[in-house]
């Protein structure tokens, strides 16, 4: 009977470590290897001219990345900022469809309307967390 209860109590010590050790076991997090401010994004969502600075009759900015290790389906969300003026501008969903990759958002003006002159910022976000973060500039215009 003394060793039936010593077989148990070892078997409810070993779980309790397996369910300790699995706990601290962090799930793969995505790696953001590279982003760039685009001019524009090519069919194969490559980016078609990096650039920090833009003339003052810019209607559309791209942001390309590329990353490693991601959870597929998940969402990283590409926040615009207006520094000059402080406006969030808008926010962009990019789901990610595999564990490595590349692709790309562009934040498009309407028709006939240009981005005011001035500095902004593009954020990326996984869930609440801050991934990484971009600034470019639109020139005054002459």
């Amino acid at each position: 009977m003394l060793k039936i209860k010593a077989f148990y109590i070892a078997i409810l010590v070993i779980c309790a470590f397996f369910v300790a050790a699995c706990s601290m076991i962090k799930p793969a997090e995505i790696k953001i290897v590279d982003a760039k401010i685009v001019t524009g994004l090519d069919a194969n969502l490559m980016p078609v001219k990096i650039t920090d600075v833009f003339p003052n009759n810019t209607s559309k900015v791209g942001c390309w990345i590329e990353w490693r290790n991601a959870r597929i389906n998940s969402q990283i969300t590409v926040s615009w900022h207006y520094l000059t003026d402080d406006i969030h501008v808008l926010d962009h969903t990019l789901n990610i469809p595999k564990k490595d990759g590349t692709g790309g958002v562009i934040l498009n003006m309407p028709e006939g309307k240009t981005l005011p002159s001035g500095m902004y910022r593009v954020e990326l976000f996984l869930d609440k967390r801050l991934l990484k973060s971009l600034t470019f500039t639109v020139e005054k215009g002459f």
